[in-house]
């Protein structure tokens, strides 16, 4: 077990020293960041991945019960009115509009991990098995990591799905897993296609990819962003904060909604994956109404807390007076009018405080 988790950690490190690239292009063999990307030493690497490996399961990192979830039946999705919206785990978010439904990131194994038998393990079950999900108009995807392309769903998928849209290259893997050429849509940055009369934009994210030790960068990663008539909802994938958070704002806010990452973090790599406080400014420089936190609540990926993610930006976004929405597992929110959910992840009295603080800020 532990060999494995140690060549799990060097297959990131090896992913991750090759993040950094060039402002312009984007491909020179390799994909690259807008904005070059500091590299550590080898060494610096090899004393996070044993630090990460060895020091990685204090027991705040996973739930110490199973985590409750709202049970979902597909007749319940299907009567679901139009611009509805459930997350399902982690990066797993389902969409209901113009009467289709829209998916992205769907990981439904246990383990996020190239194996089942080793890795981070889920905290809950996925409120909707797969076998239950309605036919799809469309598969969105961010990148090609294990907790975020998962290879057997996407294979169960594909006889009930319209398309598959993807950054560069990412398509490429699933047309070799059997996904029809003519569904797979591969999108470059600032890119843009249209599924049932739904717009899908392709937007800079800052992060990089690779599911084995040879092939880092070989596939583009991306954020989205999705626009159904007056209807704006931002998809951030993985990445860093970086200035294309404020650029996609610019061209293409304000949003109704936008899905940021938040969990998962480390100091250790910081231009990867956001801090919370950073996952409020993207927030921000996105002009978003509500603010809904993922990549969070599934996958032990971190050492901090498993509930920290949930706290931190509770705490931030109501300092700086954000609606945040932070729905149960399986909890419908409506895309028209969010609302702000419960503390699911604590005991009752804290969840009463904090609908008392979200009322205070909905009146000014």
């Amino acid at each position: 077990m532990k060999a494995f988790l140690l060549l799990g950690v060097l297959l990131l490190m090896v992913s991750t020293a090759n993040a950094a690239g060039e402002p312009a292009p984007h491909w020179d063999g390799r994909f690259h960041n807008q904005a070059r990307l500091p590299q550590d030493g080898v060494m610096k690497k090899l004393r996070i991945g044993l630090k990460y490996l060895f020091l990685r399961n204090p027991p705040e990192t996973r739930p110490a019960n199973p985590i409750a979830v709202q049970p979902m039946t597909r007749q319940q999705v299907l009567d679901a009115p139009d611009h509805s919206l459930w997350r399902l785990g982690h990066s797993t978010v389902l969409l209901k509009l113009r009467g289709r439904f829209f998916i992205t990131d769907p990981v439904f194994a246990e383990r996020a991990s190239p194996v089942q038998w080793a890795g981070p393990q889920r905290f809950h079950a996925p409120p909707l098995g797969l076998d239950e999900l309605p036919p799809l108009a469309a598969v969105i995807l961010s990148h090609d990591h294990f907790d975020h392309l998962d290879e057997q769903a996407i294979r169960r998928l594909a006889p009930r799905t319209g398309f598959f849209l993807a950054p560069l290259g990412v398509g490429d893997r699933l047309i070799e897993w059997g996904v029809a050429p003519d569904k797979v849509r591969q999108l470059d940055w600032w890119q843009e296609t249209e599924v049932d009369g739904v717009r899908f934009v392709a937007t800079p994210a800052q992060h990089f990819s690779g599911r084995g030790l040879f092939d880092s960068n070989q596939t583009l990663w991306a954020s989205w962003v999705i626009i159904d008539e007056q209807l704006r909802v931002f998809f951030s994938g993985d990445t860093g904060y970086f200035d294309g958070f404020r650029q996609v704002g610019e061209r293409f806010g304000p949003f109704d909604l936008t899905l940021i990452e938040t969990g998962a973090y480390n100091v250790a790599w910081p231009n990867v994956h956001m801090q919370p406080e950073q996952s409020l400014q993207a927030h921000l420089d996105l002009r978003g109404r509500w603010l809904l936190p993922i990549h969070n609540g599934t996958f032990d990926l971190s050492i901090h807390g498993w509930q920290e993610p949930f706290e931190r930006i509770l705490a931030l976004s109501a300092q700086a007076q954000v609606r945040l929405s932070t729905p149960q597992m399986g909890e419908r929110v409506s895309l028209d009018s969010p609302h702000a959910g419960q503390n699911w992840w604590q005991p009752r009295p804290a969840q009463e405080h904090r609908r008392t603080a979200e009322r205070a800020v909905a009146v000014r």
